[in-house]
């Protein structure tokens, strides 16, 4: 019997709109707390011994070829059967 009586009454103080009210208040102030820590956080050092990565090169499509730059039979010295 003792147990019913303890659990009904942490019911009703999780239930009640102080415990609630302190419960959203302190969350806020967290959240406020996180966002100023984040927002004035010091910048990180930039190492200044480390060389600068190159960009990639674009990935071209398959290029097509054209009657002037393409390597015709005689060029290559090949024979027509």
């Amino acid at each position: 019997m003792f147990s019913k009586e303890v659990i009904a009454l942490l019911l009703q103080v999780l239930k009640s709109w102080q415990v609630i009210a302190v419960t959203v208040a302190i969350i806020l102030y967290m959240s406020l707390v996180s966002y100023v820590a984040r927002a004035y956080r010091r910048p990180r050092a930039v190492s200044k011994n480390k060389p600068k990565r190159k960009k990639a090169e674009p990935v071209s499509g398959p290029e097509e070829v054209t009657a002037s730059g393409a390597d015709t039979n005689e060029t290559l010295g090949l024979e027509e059967a």
